[in-house]
């Protein structure tokens, strides 16, 4: 029997070793910034028509407002990722919250359509600044600290990413109903000084960064890089944007390709690369978590956009009947976040991505049992299913990234990691726009559930096939 002394060290170990409870001012201004970018994204859906009207510009000149800020994003994540880790994620943090309220008060005054685009990829490129710089925050301030809980933080960005993104044609209709499109626009002005004061109080303060002057700044940034890389991303989610509408500008793709080989042998020679190249080839890892990430969005907006379109235009439903017929694919999802998070501390970071793979397989194969006679119940079954691994599958892939991610350099590759959300979401409507180009069927439906199911399963053969041994997450 052990003496009273050692069962009271043993206690004191166990408490050491016990996650510690992390700031809920700390969480809340992690929730706040991480909300703006999927909130910005999403919520213009329901204002694209009265923009469109007020300004007298056709539909297809309108969604420039959604693919300038898509394509602003891609590019904006790595580029304030690496701000991040070059000056400090706080204050990286704090510019991009203050941005988005500029940005956002112009788009709410802006007298033109060309000014309210430009305002729009200046709102895409500051909210681009709180995702790295917030996973950057988690490393220093929670990772560092011995049991440190950072599987708590992880779910908050889980949270923000997938309910704001989901709930945003809600909130958005309500403003624009309440306000008028502007105030869509308006609404990040009080959300951004809520967002401020939170940095300010919550979030200590980065050390020097070393750098001497803006130019020296701009010099570590490699501008070169960052315009070639640009140009990649410009043309290929172009390419892939067009694709889409069944009319591809095929000049677009060897340019991409171009511009792409050339970024890759400027950035192998670079002592300070935009993008570190040879780290990313060194770490397969980290590049198998963008390639999953990437799957994973290509399967998620597959079924957030084409679902509604399928039972709106095949089905018959009105849009209020649609949003409460998918609320349990946003319901589930937000249910399950929790669960995944106490998953991750437990049993580390493989599990969670194993249950999301099986629940995306069973619930894009129940897509092929959708068509035009199943009832209400069925459907909203369906889409109970769908929900189910959303939870398991943004946590998973947020701790994965953390582990992948070389602590120096935390915030450039959270930046690449929103990327290819970006070229997920994008070849996402590409495929929609196969099947559903001509005519909303549920053939149509049935073929893009095959094409979804079978990457559905290549995500689950990834997550068994990657071993993790972390047990916990906490550091």
């Amino acid at each position: 029997m052990d003496s009273p002394v050692v069962e009271e060290a043993s206690h004191h170990r166990a408490a050491a070793d016990a996650p510690r409870p992390v700031s809920r001012r700390f969480l809340a201004t992690l929730l706040v910034g991480t909300s703006l970018n999927p909130l910005n994204s999403s919520m213009i859906a329901v204002a694209l028509v009265p923009i469109a009207r007020d300004f007298q510009v056709s539909v297809a000149v309108v969604s420039l407002l959604i693919a300038g800020f898509f394509v602003a994003a891609a590019i904006g994540q790595p580029l304030m990722g690496r701000l991040a880790d070059a000056v400090g994620p706080r204050r990286t943090f704090v510019f991009g919250v203050a941005l988005v309220g500029v940005s956002g008060a112009a788009a709410a005054l802006a007298p033109t359509f060309a000014l309210l685009v430009l305002a729009r990829v200046v709102m895409a490129i500051g909210s681009s600044a709180t995702y790295p710089a917030a996973l950057a925050l988690i490393r220093r301030e929670v990772g560092g600290r011995r049991g440190g809980d950072v599987a708590g933080p992880l779910g908050v960005l889980s949270f923000a990413g997938f309910t704001t993104a989901a709930m945003g044609p809600v909130v958005g209709g309500l403003l624009v109903a309440t306000f008028g499109w502007r105030g869509i626009f308006a609404a990040n002005v009080p959300v951004i000084a809520i967002g401020l004061v939170l940095a300010m109080t919550s979030l200590s303060a980065d050390p020097p960064s070393g750098h001497t002057s803006p130019r020296h700044l701009l010099e570590s940034l490699d501008l070169p890089g960052l315009g070639l890389f640009a140009v990649t991303a410009v043309t290929l989610l172009g390419f892939l944007l067009s694709a889409g509408d069944q009319q591809p500008i095929w000049p677009l793709l060897p340019v991409a390709l171009v511009a792409l080989a050339l970024f890759i042998l400027r950035e192998r020679s670079q002592p300070r690369p935009f993008v570190d190249v040879r780290m990313l080839a060194r770490n397969r890892a980290l590049v198998g978590v963008f390639v999953q990430f990437a799957a994973l969005n290509i399967v998620f907006y597959s079924i957030f956009f084409g679902l509604p379109i399928w039972l709106e235009q095949a089905r018959g439903f009105n849009p209020g009947q649609v949003g409460l017929l998918i609320l349990p694919i946003t319901g589930i999802g937000i249910a399950s976040i929790p669960v995944a998070a106490v998953l991750l501390r437990r049993v580390g970071t493989r599990p969670p991505l194993v249950l999301g793979g099986i629940g995306l397989v069973a619930g894009t194969a129940s897509l092929l049992l959708a068509g035009n006679n199943t009832g209400v119940l069925g459907l909203v079954a369906i889409a109970a299913v769908l929900g189910l691994p959303n939870g398991f599958n943004n946590m998973g892939m947020q701790a994965a990234l953390y582990e992948a991610s070389p602590p120096e350099s935390t915030g450039a590759a959270a930046g690449l990691f929103q990327t290819f959300r970006y070229v997920g979401a994008i070849l996402a409507t590409s495929l929609i726009g196969l099947f559903f180009g001509r005519d909303v069927t549920s053939d149509g439906l049935h073929a893009l559930a095959a094409v979804i199911a079978v990457i559905s399963g290549f995500l689950l053969l990834t997550s068994l096939a990657t071993r993790r041994h972390v047990r916990r997450l906490s550091g």
